[in-house]
């Protein structure tokens, strides 16, 4: 199957597949013509990348996650490890955005939302009336 095929199949797009190839994690052949050609192995490691990405992994740890997969000698400890960590990532990155949601939340109750120019939200974004304190990140 040539790369628009193999796109439409896994939901990439076609540049997207060649940067997956130049980063090593995917291997095609080439049909004498010069295409890249997709088998059903090629199709399994794009869809593992896209299940990968859809939890969030980074492309290092998608590397690292494709290279244990594809040992079939590896230990379960590096993945569960590998897992771990992520979790605590994207639970950080969680917590982070509810405090954001919080702060934004309090501006947006101070502000009348009527036709009146003043508005507590630019307010808070510029800093002059800020009732919502914190450390930037």
């Amino acid at each position: 199957m040539l790369i628009s095929e193999a796109a439409r199949v896994t939901g990439l797009t076609p540049k997207m597949i060649r940067h997956y190839e130049d980063l090593g994690l995917l291997n095609s052949e080439r049909a004498a013509n010069g295409y890249r050609v997709y088998q059903t192995r090629d199709l399994d490691t794009l869809l593992f990348i896209v299940r990968a990405k859809d939890l969030g992994f980074n492309l290092a740890d998608i590397q690292q996650l494709t290279s244990l997969w594809r040992d079939e000698q590896r230990p379960s400890s590096e993945v569960k490890q590998l897992a771990q960590s992520h979790i605590k990532t994207l639970e950080s990155r969680a917590a982070l955005l509810l405090d954001m949601a919080a702060k934004l939340r309090v501006l947006a109750e101070q502000c009348q939302g009527d036709h009146q120019p003043d508005c507590p939200i630019l307010d808070g974004l510029e800093g002059s009336h800020c009732s919502v304190h914190g450390s930037r990140n």
